[in-house]
């Protein structure tokens, strides 16, 4: 096994210089700075990423751990997405107080409201340990002592990293396991919300313009950090105070025209950019389409019952949100795939790789790598959809679903070790009450009955009449008593036996199963990685995204998706009223806004035409993770936070293609805008540095 040398590496496949790649902030000098400047940068690789000096990467946090947020005061005041914060906002609505449909706007540092468990994470410094990482690692070993070396010298090198009390440290690997990077992190554990525009405004278009261009959606939530006596982190206290970053992005007035840079900084889930065909038309053709009919049944349900009842809106809006995003998304990326041919071209590829083995002498070593993920992929496909068939419905849908199979990992808990009941009963105890705060035995039946079907299992609507498990007194009370008392009460609830023998068979045999198959084709994967870079020297290539800080660069521009059609790169407030359907879930637009259209009382908000921006298009390469992400202009200011991918663009996660591939940005100046003249907040635009770089 080798590692990589960076500064030789760049993006692979159908992308093209200067688009695309998702490249790690501490390596950007040399040809990285160069391609960026190119483009219209401004800004040195030290003015992003620097360990003795404040530098971009200060003011940009990773939000609880699935989002990114970015500091934009000296106060500690943070931007991130509506959609990103929108289960706190939702912890804190009622139907006394509906934040979700009204907003939520602290006048005063007293009325933020604290937010238990939720963290901002900064990256302090990054350090490659590949060396230290691999050291003792050889290709005699199997794939399962690989992995304990490795993890055993991660743990190593962590536990001996020279670090603060107060600071962390973790260990990443990319390449596919070729590279490992070392992260000395601190992390933010009393956050507060600040401020937040109604849903009508926040998720203006909701399911419909999801994904789609043109978007008019003001996608933003702001929070604040605060820290201890020292400025360090703390848990949440009345004593604490505002954060004081070591860097903020200042905000710029002159917003974007098209032929722009743009530059996104944030902490991209997951892509797999370097699959080979076979595994893209797996996924497309085969794996996508069942769980896109298991999230459309049961939404189907949920949408419905939240029309009917605001109690129910308010309960499932944050669930309604999650199982919505990702399914269509699927749909959008087996579009694009098709669209862009990319299974053929990714096999034209494979035919330009595998001549470059034989030209390069390296056919004995590497000749077999894609005919063997060939084999694996057909052996694999039916038991990888399977598998998430199955987690679709218990984990992500089917809340009583979900809850026997928390109690089925409990009994086996207690069967293995019944000494460990006190911790087991906790820790389900918590995932009860989790689910029950937001929680309708009407809706989640609804969903039972739809989904279950789709996994092939007999339906029995009448459980949920027996069971104890949808009342959470009554499912606290399964708990009460020893390990054998528990046991015995799980399996005499009507629901636990029905769940049962489908979980057990999830976890004796499918997962099984799954993992035994999985294991060669990551093993394979690995080599791939190695074998590209070994044939074809000269091309460059950019690590997967793995939920690490990463930067990401291209320009503003519009895109045509289809024949005759255009879109233009920047939207508008106009379009915003020209969507409006008065009372309908997805368009309405609050009377306020409207009147601030009609009287065009945009203050210093409106570009050059008299027009107030809404969103705006770019090349960035981008995906989950980077969801409140921002966008910085040319010199280092806030221009836009990133929020969406344009529907035909979102097979990036497995294939970019710089023609159709568009990341969709909220304008800052619309969320000051908001800010300022529709919430009536202008003490928090004060406490931000507004700029004009263009003038």
């Amino acid at each position: 096994m080798r590692f990589l040398k960076i500064l030789f590496l760049f993006i692979v496949f159908q992308a093209s210089a200067q688009q695309g790649g998702m490249w790690i902030p501490s390596l950007l000098e040399g040809m990285n700075e160069d391609e960026m400047q190119s483009l219209g940068s401004k800004l040195t690789a030290k003015d992003i990423y620097d360990v003795n000096n404040s530098s971009l990467k200060d003011a940009i946090g990773h939000f609880n751990g699935g989002c990114t947020s970015e500091v934009i005061s000296d106060k500690g005041l943070v931007l991130t997405n509506h959609h990103c914060g929108f289960s706190q906002i939702q912890s804190h609505s009622s139907l006394e107080n509906d934040y979700l449909k009204d907003g939520f706007w602290a006048m005063s540092l007293e009325e933020e409201l604290p937010n238990e468990g939720l963290f901002i994470e900064f990256i302090v410094s990054i350090h490659d340990v590949t060396d230290v990482v691999l050291k003792g690692v050889n290709d005699a070993m199997t794939e399962k002592e690989k992995q304990s070396q490795i993890t055993k010298n991660s743990n190593e090198a962590m536990k001996n990293w020279s670090k603060e009390t107060w600071q962390d440290v973790k260990t990443k690997s990319f390449y596919k396991g070729n590279q490992y990077f070392l992260f000395v992190t601190e992390r933010f554990e009393d956050i507060r919300l600040v401020g937040a525009p109604p849903s009508s405004i926040g998720k203006f278009g909701s399911d419909t313009d999801n994904w789609v261009f043109p978007r008019h959606t003001g996608d933003f939530s702001m929070f604040r950090i605060y820290a201890d006596a020292n400025n360090r982190p703390a848990k949440y206290s009345k004593d604490n105070k505002p954060y004081k970053p070591k860097h903020f992005l200042p905000i710029s007035l002159d917003g974007v025209e098209e032929g722009d840079f743009t530059m996104v900084f944030g902490f991209p889930g997951r892509t797999n950019e370097y699959l080979p065909a076979v595994a893209i038309e797996h996924i497309t053709k085969d794996y996508n389409p069942t769980n896109i009919a298991i999230r459309e049944a049961a939404l189907k349900v949920i949408d419905q019952k939240m029309k009917e009842s605001d109690a129910v809106r308010i309960k499932y809006a944050s669930k309604q949100a999650r199982i919505a995003n990702a399914w269509k998304k699927w749909i959008g990326e087996n579009l694009g795939i098709d669209k862009s041919n990319a299974v053929e071209k990714r096999r034209e590829f494979e035919a330009t790789f595998t001549k470059a083995l034989k030209e390069r002498g390296l056919e004995s070593k590497y000749g077999t790598i894609l005919p063997e993920f060939d084999k694996l992929y057909k052996d694999f496909s039916p038991i990888n959809i399977k598998r998430r068939n199955f987690i679709e419905v218990f984990l992500v849908t089917n809340e009583l679903m979900q809850m026997t199979f928390r109690a089925y990992q409990v009994e086996q808990t207690l069967i293995a070790n019944p000494q460990n009941i006190e911790r087991a009963k906790a820790s389900l105890i918590g995932r009860l009450k989790s689910i029950h705060k937001n929680y309708d035995v009407d809706v989640d039946k609804g969903v039972y009955q739809n989904v279950m079907p789709l996994y092939g299992k007999k339906m029995d609507a009448s459980i949920y009449d027996k069971t104890a498990f949808t009342n959470l007194e009554s499912a606290l009370k399964l708990l009460e008593g020893s390990a054998e008392d528990v046991i015995k009460n799980l399996n005499n609830d009507a629901a636990y036996a029905y769940a049962k023998p489908i979980i057990a068979e999830f976890f004796n045999t499918i997962d099984r199963e799954f993992q035994q198959k999985n294991t060669p084709i990551t093993a394979l994967q690995t080599q791939y990685m190695t074998a590209l870079m070994d044939a074809l020297p000269n091309a460059r290539y950019f690590p997967d995204a793995n939920s690490t800080l990463r930067v990401t660069y291209g320009q503003v521009r519009g895109y045509s998706p289809r024949d005759a059609v255009y879109y233009n790169p920047v939207s508008y407030l106009d379009g915003v009223i020209e969507k409006y359907v008065p009372g309908d879930y997805e368009f309405d637009v609050p009377k306020k806004l409207r009147d601030l259209h009609k009287t065009k009382d945009y203050g210093q908000y409106a570009d050059s035409n008299g027009k107030v921006p809404v969103c705006f298009l770019g090349t960035n390469h981008t995906t989950g993770g980077n969801s409140g992400s921002p966008a910085i202009d040319a010199n280092g200011n806030l221009v836009g936070l990133n929020f969406d991918r344009v529907w035909e663009g979102t097979m990036s996660d497995m294939n970019y293609d710089p023609e159709i591939c568009r990341n969709i940005m909220v304008d800052l100046r619309y969320v000051l805008f908001i800010v300022d003249k529709y919430a009536g907040a202008k003490h928090l635009i004060d406490e931000m540095k507004l700029v004009h770089p263009k003038q």
